[in-house]
């Protein structure tokens, strides 16, 4: 069953990690698929090129979500293609960790604007449409950091709790109007960054976990495609926690 047939998708920061699985998967389920990248246009055009292939339509656009004016030529660049856009997964985001007595003003402004300020300029840029179409699923990237918070991560948990906020507001807002927004917070979810980790550390955090393993990209992914569906029709304003039982 193709949960997504027929659904128009754009994930921001799509070309690795969480963004990508959710792009492989979002396919997967018969959506079209655009999703935004910052950097290595080679590197997301020959991705976009691949997915191509199994005929579905994927479209990689070069496009900082942290960029008003960016955000809304992206989303322009969508509807004028494919015609509308159902589902938004504001997934750009980026760690500048530090303890706070050495965090720098620049290290905090960079991490609000490219995890937060982000998704107030993507979801403002997809309203006029949404609403329009009167329907619509934003889905927005938080973390378990968010919800509990973490030393050393001042910035990043600030701004993922400002997601969750701003997800519960913008549900609120627009649930009239058949437009739902909810977010997901995933725990210690296994990248190529974390490959990089000491794997003392890495075995340590996963023993912390009750499911005893890291998570994957696509535990995430496939959290995004029942939030994207018709299966969670009658769900907004929520956090989805994608973190093994972590915050049990």
């Amino acid at each position: 069953m193709a949960l997504l047939q027929g659904k128009v998708a754009l994930v921001t920061g799509g070309s690795r990690g969480i963004g990508k699985g959710i792009v492989e998967r979002f396919l997967e389920e018969g959506a079209d698929v655009a999703f935004t990248y910052v950097s290595s246009p080679e590197k997301a055009n020959a991705m976009a090129e691949e997915l191509a292939k199994s005929g579905a339509k994927v479209m990689a656009i070069q496009s900082n979500a942290a960029d008003f004016n960016a955000a809304q030529a992206a989303v322009d660049q969508v509807v004028n293609a494919w015609g509308k856009l159902d589902v938004l997964v504001n997934n750009a985001g980026i760690t500048k960790d530090q303890l706070l007595m050495r965090m720098s003003e620049a290290d905090w402004d960079a991490v609000m604007d490219t995890n937060l300020k982000s998704v107030f300029n993507m979801t403002k840029a997809v309203m006029r449409t949404m609403l329009k179409q009167r329907s619509g699923s934003i889905i927005n990237m938080s973390s378990v950091v968010g919800v509990k918070g973490n030393a050393g991560q001042a910035n990043y948990a600030a701004s993922k709790a400002g997601i969750i906020g701003f997800t519960k507001s913008v549900a609120l807002e627009l649930g009239s109007r058949n437009i739902r927004s909810n977010s997901v917070a995933p725990g210690f979810i296994e990248t190529e960054m974390t490959g990089a980790l000491d794997q003392k550390v890495v075995e340590q955090w996963r023993e912390g976990i009750p499911l005893k393993r890291g998570g994957t990209a696509i535990d995430v992914a496939n959290a995004c495609v029942f939030l994207g569906s018709d299966l969670s029709a009658y769900i907004t304003g929520q956090t989805l926690n994608v973190c093994g039982g972590m915050l049990t």
